[in-house]
């Protein structure tokens, strides 16, 4: 398999499930040109109409007999229901090469049990993208197990950069990981839920609301991005003394707006810690 930026990726991908991680990740990969369609192979548990969908979609090839998608990719991207992982992966115990690459995208479960699961000492890289892969602007945690090569880290960002952002992490940091960026859209709706429902509640429509609460969101998310200052200078620059700014940033202050926000990214950090412990 080739790594080098800008060529395509070559050998088969395997995918074990067809959810939306997995449609998202055929939209981007295809539309990038990093992988042909003939040389992707998914599978799931026993949803044939929802396989037929995506092969008639991106034209990639499908198959319910998992043992065939194992043995005949290069890299296999699991992408199945953390319940469902213990006995779809144990069925599977022997079948995976030592020079295959495992990609898990299964949510809370570690590295070690995947290995243990598999019953084979292979390179196994840990996933954690977002819901906001479905418009390829993910930021997605990748973890490495001690076998995993430089070159098959290439890899796994190549292809999940195919969704949005990718960042390098220690595995125990994919539950930070999970709590801010995996968690961290639906915090960003509840806040649009709010903001909408307060501007009509005063007096616009509802649609004038909306477009004006999504373009204030996009506006501050590029000016965070392309003018890299710290979020409290901006802040400061838009808050003027006495003004409608610093009257509403009070009200936020008074009802401990940081701070439940921080709270909220911590207890969720802490449930993917206790939802991972079920499974080890």
């Amino acid at each position: 398999m080739n790594p080098q930026q800008g060529s395509s990726i070559e050998g088969q991908i395997g995918f074990l499930g067809a959810g939306s991680i997995v449609e998202a990740m055929l939209a981007g990969i295809i539309k990038k040109g990093l992988v042909s369609p003939n040389h992707i192979l998914v599978s799931n548990r026993n949803n044939q109409e929802r396989l037929d969908q995506l092969a008639r979609a991106f034209s990639v090839q499908v198959t319910q007999d998992k043992h065939a998608l194992v043995q005949t990719c290069d890299i296999l991207i699991l992408a199945i229901k953390p319940k469902d992982a213990a006995e779809a992966l144990m069925e599977l115990r022997g079948a995976v090469r030592p020079g295959q690459l495992v990609i898990s995208v299964i949510a809370g479960v570690a590295t070690s049990l995947i290995e243990e699961w598999l019953g084979v000492e292979c390179s196994i890289i840990r996933t954690m993208p977002n819901t906001s892969s479905a418009i390829g602007l993910s930021a997605t945690g990748l973890a490495c197990n001690r076998f995993v090569t430089e070159a098959q880290l290439q890899l796994a960002t190549r292809l999940f950069e195919a969704i949005g952002t990718v960042y390098t992490v220690a595995e125990e940091e994919l539950d930070i990981v999970t709590g801010l960026s995996g968690s961290g859209p639906a915090y960003i709706y509840y806040l649009v839920e709010a903001m909408v429902g307060a501007g009509t509640k005063a007096g616009l429509s509802r649609e004038t609301s909306r477009q004006l609460t999504l373009q204030t969101l996009l506006g501050a998310a590029h000016m965070l991005l392309d003018t890299s200052e710290e979020p409290a200078l901006l802040r400061q620059k838009v808050t003027s003394p006495g003004g409608t700014t610093q009257a509403g940033l009070e009200v936020l202050e008074a009802y401990q707006f940081q701070e439940a926000i921080s709270s909220a990214i911590l207890r969720a950090t802490e449930r993917s810690r206790e939802l991972g412990a079920q499974y080890r």
